[in-house]
């Protein structure tokens, strides 16, 4: 016979082999787990038994925990072609068997490795690349159209929420700022040194660096920055908006998304930009000054006589103009992945990413563009 929290196991000599498992005792969560390999064992050759009964008549208290063995035993003895009769077991556990095998599993919960043929890849790539491309040039419309409301006085937002961003992404960014552009113009001094330095022109160190901030790496870097500082953060916060169901709650108060939350923070990048990349343009000049005076033998005066020299009111709008162009792409990417994300936190960090690749990427092919049309054009 079986004792508490055991399985005994009882063959009865019949037409055909028998085997009877008698279950005993109190099966509750909290008591100690019994060993089914003994059982598993009696199973182990499916020739030897055609047929498993249960013996219930000891059972006492049961939860939970004999429902998992039960269904256990169960499927291993179905997989060993061994017919399975529950009628001796109490009413409740057999209702609760025919629900379990009454609900079958559903489809596409387990995960399954699928080998996508190369063709349909590229064909799903170009789907979502067309997806994406409606959905950027619906959401210039909305933008534009919010645009215009601003300039005729019809837009509806907070001005704190406008000071709020500006805050955000000017002064809180100029330490950042400060340390990455620095370092550009001390890598930029470094490096034309190399070549000046072999005709004793080290002295020009000062018109590469000066042009090449101004004209180019103080606005790209300072675009770069800000893609993945304030780009990522405004698709973070529209991201989290969209998950709490906030967006939503603005429409129902009848408020437009895309004058409420997205125009403020295009408009703080607009404003704010210029400044970020004239301010820069005088720390990569610094980096530049730190290296020539201190290791070329050029005085101080010398280097911002070649810098003041060198540097024209063309080249410095040039750049402000490029850095302008970088915060409407920064902001159009960020704001535009926070309001396609999803309704998970999941969905939030691929917002925050689609927003900084996004904007990089926005930024990388306007700077081209514009280099080229700078250069034909003789600017």
């Amino acid at each position: 016979m079986a004792v508490d929290n055991k399985l005994s196991i009882m063959t009865v000599n019949c037409k055909a082999p028998l085997l009877d498992v008698v279950v005993a005792g109190d099966w509750l969560l909290d008591s100690q787990i019994p060993d089914l390999e003994l059982v598993l064992a009696q199973l182990g050759d499916g020739s030897q038994f055609k047929q498993l009964v249960f013996s219930t008549e000891a059972l006492g208290r049961w939860d939970s925990l004999l429902m998992t063995e039960l269904i256990r035993l169960i499927a291993y003895s179905e997989e060993k072609d061994i017919f399975v009769d529950t009628k001796t077991l109490p009413s409740g556990i057999q209702g609760l068997l025919a629900l379990v095998s009454a609900v079958p599993e559903r489809a596409g919960v387990r995960r399954q490795l699928i080998q996508v043929p190369w063709l349909e890849m590229i064909g799903n790539s170009g789907l979502h690349l067309q997806n994406d491309i409606n959905a950027l040039i619906i959401f210039i419309g909305n933008l534009t159209l919010s645009v215009a409301a601003f300039f005729r006085g019809k837009a509806h937002f907070r001005w704190l929420d406008l000071w709020r961003n500006i805050q955000d992404c000017g002064p809180s960014a100029l330490p950042i700022i400060t340390l990455i552009s620095l370092l550009v113009g001390l890598i930029l001094a470094f490096v034309g040194s190399v070549q000046l330095s072999l005709f004793g022109a080290q002295l020009y160190i000062a018109d590469l660096v000066g042009l090449g901030m101004s004209r180019e790496m103080g606005g790209l870097m300072t675009a770069v920055i800000m893609s993945g500082r304030t780009g990522a953060a405004y698709a973070a916060q529209l991201g989290t908006m969209q998950v709490n169901n906030e967006i939503d709650a603005l429409e129902t108060m009848g408020f437009d998304p895309m004058e409420f939350l997205v125009l403020p923070r295009v408009l703080a990048l607009i404003f704010v930009m210029p400044l970020l990349c004239l301010y820069a343009d005088l720390m990569g000049i610094i980096g530049g000054a730190l290296v020539t005076v201190n290791f070329f033998e050029v005085s101080l005066v010398e280097y911002l006589h070649r810098t003041v020299n060198s540097i024209h009111i063309l080249d410095l709008s040039v750049g402000v103009f490029k850095c302008a162009v970088f915060g409407v792409l920064i902001a159009l990417s960020g704001c535009m992945r926070g309001m396609q994300c999803g309704r998970s936190a999941s969905d939030v960090g691929d917002a925050t990413t689609s927003a900084v690749v996004t904007g990089i990427v926005f930024i990388v092919i306007a700077d081209s563009l514009m280099t080229i049309i700078c250069n034909r054009l003789g600017i």
